[in-house]
């Protein structure tokens, strides 16, 4: 897919098409986006690669599709772009109610507040080890060495996964949405079904190791395995293995390229590092304008359930519905200024990254909680993350994400 220009003012409205990949990959997307909320913010395209879908570009809009599950159905896939015929997986994300209850209660408690004060004091311990191994004054790949390294150790963490074995999720994770007809990306069939059939079989042998484990045990594999809803998931292969790209995806994606984003925006508005540096307690609500800012999955698709009429347009029953979030963060009617990174926002948790409704981001907080503890710990080592050469970012429409972003720290 190429960009068939760099202007979108100088297309016809109708020929916009937002879901090409290359727009986020050269991160270019600002002024389409600008566009449709102001002139057409319910936007229906065409002939895209992935089909005829309507584009949801508006803060207020958004919620409002986020919100009615009876009107439009997660199911069958959260990414506007199908699985795929070789692993059709099913997940809860992509379910409606009551099935998608069921299987989300069942995972909830890993994330609950007692589970999180337990895993904060083993998030600080492996950041300030991660961060004492770094290189002073050396340029490095911070997100291999940092966004890659802590979100893979807290994977590890509540999947009570190998920790030898560990980057194989990161891995799993990027293989999962991966290919051009799921989100635009460069992956490929061959490489994506073993990778995920690896996956399975991997968890499969844990499933078995862990389903005797007594109720209440705290990790995600033993949560499914003993809860009775879920007890039978590990029969349904797509159906584990849906539920696995999930945890693993929501987990790994959403906290790496927030670190990693976070970087950036502090190296792109120095005024507002000096600013952190000088009031470390502004960490507590720089960290949720990170997640808006960055934005890390950019949209979320549902399916018409019933002819809708949303901003004067009539959506059909069987349409595809995309929510972009991303474009909803910048959205000028509901954030105030908000394509300025700004971390002493009034109300900084006011933003879609998470969703809205019963498929909020179940491990929300815990993403949060990486965050604050990793910018509290740099806070206290060094002067500077400067980044000496612009970062390079992933080919998706789905993920926010970044392949490397080269630093030097400073004490």
């Amino acid at each position: 897919m190429s960009i068939s220009t760099s202007d979108p003012y100088a297309m016809a409205l109708d020929a916009i098409d937002v879901s090409n990949p290359d727009l986020y990959q050269t991160d270019s997307w600002r002024p389409w986006f600008a566009r449709l909320r102001k002139e057409d913010p319910v936007h229906w395209s065409e002939n895209s690669h992935f089909g005829g879908f309507w584009s949801i570009t508006r803060f207020e809009d958004i919620v409002t599709v986020d919100k009615s599950h009876d009107d439009f159905s997660s199911e069958p896939a959260i990414t506007i772009g199908d699985y795929g015929n070789d692993l059709p997986v099913r997940q809860f994300i992509a379910m409606d109610p009551p099935l998608h209850d069921i299987q989300r209660k069942a995972v909830q408690g890993v994330v609950a507040p007692r589970n999180l004060a337990d895993l904060e004091t083993i998030i600080r311990s492996r950041v300030a080890t991660m961060l004492d191994a770094l290189p002073i004054g050396e340029p490095f790949n911070w997100v291999d060495r940092v966004s890659v390294n802590l979100t893979t150790q807290m994977l590890a963490t509540i999947f009570d996964f190998p920790f030898e074995d560990r980057y194989k999720l990161p891995y799993w994770s990027d293989m999962a949405t991966s290919l051009p007809e799921i989100a635009g990306g460069d992956g490929n069939n061959d490489e994506r079904t073993r990778a995920l059939t690896e996956c399975l079989e991997t968890f499969t042998a844990l499933w078995h190791q862990r389903k005797d484990n007594p109720p209440g045990t705290m990790d995600l594999i033993s949560m499914l395995a003993t809860n009775p809803e879920t007890a039978a998931m590990v029969d349904d292969p797509l159906e584990y293995l849906g539920n696995l790209i999930l945890l693993i995806v929501g987990g790994n994606d959403t906290t790496r390229n927030s670190i990693t984003g976070g970087v950036v925006a502090l190296n792109q508005n120095p005024e507002q590092f000096s600013l952190l540096k000088a009031n470390p307690h502004l960490v507590n609500s720089m960290v949720p304008e990170i997640i808006r800012w960055q934005t890390p999955l950019m949209h979320m698709r549902r399916i018409a359930t019933r002819d809708v009429v949303l901003g004067g347009k009539t959506i059909r029953k069987g349409e595809k519905v995309v929510m972009w979030y991303l474009s909803g963060n910048h959205d000028e009617t509901a954030i105030d200024d908000p394509n300025t990174f700004n971390i002493t926002r009034d109300n900084p948790r006011y933003h879609l990254s998470f969703g809205f409704g019963i498929h909020r981001c179940m491990g929300n907080r815990l993403g949060e909680m990486q965050l604050r503890i990793l910018w509290e710990e740099i806070l206290k080592r060094f002067s500077d993350v400067e980044m000496v050469a612009e970062p390079q970012r992933i080919q998706s429409n789905f993920v926010r994400g970044y392949s490397d972003l080269s630093v030097v720290l400073h004490r």
